[in-house]
Order: structure tokens, then C-alpha cells, then sequence
């Protein structure tokens, strides 16, 4: 085996594989996604004075499940560079710059190079517009308030639940 597989068995994208490979987290991880995600919902309920309306039991479950479908495609982007590098020749100039600056930085620590640091920075960014679209368009809808309102919560949500937790160095788990 090359160094490039050996260090392969390492790269790991914090959480989704740590869900996949310890289904228990998952009883760990939900109710704190549902906990995080009530509390920005109803505080920026309480500071637009809307806390009154009962649009925390209309959106709640909706604000979950797309954060968590957000989270996914945002992980997506985050493993893609272990996509491409499967496709470089790690012998090449571009294959050993790809998988130092962005395979294995990305997914053991964005830290490590500028180039990692972007992508992940990226990955958040996409992240957190799905998490407005997907909240503005689809759990708001039916409420009835105001559209600026709605885009204000859409916004407070995409802000205060997106996955900053991307830029965790996984290196500190093992």
C-alpha cells in the first residue's frame, strides 16, 4: 500500500460517518439538532413579537428535517475532494497537491492550508443557503405573516444552526 491509502483510512467527515459508524450517536445527535433548532427558532419569534402566533408548532418540525437534509448536502461538498482524488494520480504534481491542500486537509483539519480552509468555508456558505431557501420557501409558507418577516426567521435560522462545526479538526478525535 502507498502512503496516500494508508492515510485514507483516517480521513473521516465529522459527523456523518461518525453517525454512520456509531448508530448510537444518532440518540445524541437529534434531540441536540431539535434543541438548537428550537431555541434559535423561538428566540427570534420573541425578538420579532411573534412568540405569540403558534408558528413555532407550525415550522419546528420542518426547520429540523431541513436542517438535517442542508447538513447532508453540505457534507456532500465537504467529502467531495476524496471523490476527486480518486481520480488523480497521487504520483502527479496535481494528485499530491490536491490530496495535501484539500483531500486530507479538508477532512482532518481545514486548518492546514488556505485552500482547505476555503472549501470548508464554502461547504458552510452552501450549507446555510439551503437551510434559508429551504426554510423561506417551504417551512414559512404557510405561515401568515409579512415576507420580510419570514426571510428575517429564514435568515436567523441559516445564521445561528449553520454547520460551523465543519471547521472541526477531526485529527482531535483520534
Amino acid at each position: 500500500m502507498n502512503e496516500k491509502t494508508n492515510l485514507k483510512l483516517y480521513n473521516v467527515i465529522f459527523p456523518i460517518w461518525l453517525l454512520w459508524l456509531f448508530p448510537m450517536t444518532w440518540l445524541v445527535i437529534l434531540p441536540s439538532n431539535f434543541l438548537i433548532d428550537t431555541i434559535v427558532v423561538l428566540i427570534t419569534l420573541k425578538v420579532l413579537k411573534l412568540s405569540g402566533q403558534g408558528i413555532y408548532k407550525k415550522i419546528i418540525f420542518k426547520v429540523w428535517g431541513f436542517g438535517f437534509l442542508s447538513d447532508f448536502i453540505g457534507t456532500f461538498i465537504m467529502f467531495s475532494p476524496s471523490l476527486i482524488d480518486g481520480f488523480l494520480d497521487y504520483e502527479s504534481p496535481m494528485g499530491k497537491w490536491w490530496y495535501e491542500n484539500l483531500t486530507n486537509a479538508v477532512s482532518y483539519n481545514p486548518f492546514e492550508s488556505i485552500f482547505s480552509f476555503l472549501w470548508v468555508t464554502f461547504a458552510i456558505i452552501i450549507t446555510s443557503l439551503f437551510i434559508y431557501i429551504f426554510n423561506y420557501k417551504i417551512s414559512l409558507r404557510k405561515v401568515e405573516i409579512e415576507n420580510a418577516l419570514k426571510k428575517k426567521i429564514a435568515l436567523s435560522i441559516a445564521i445561528f444552526t449553520a454547520p460551523f462545526f465543519f471547521y472541526l479538526p477531526t485529527k482531535w478525535f483520534y
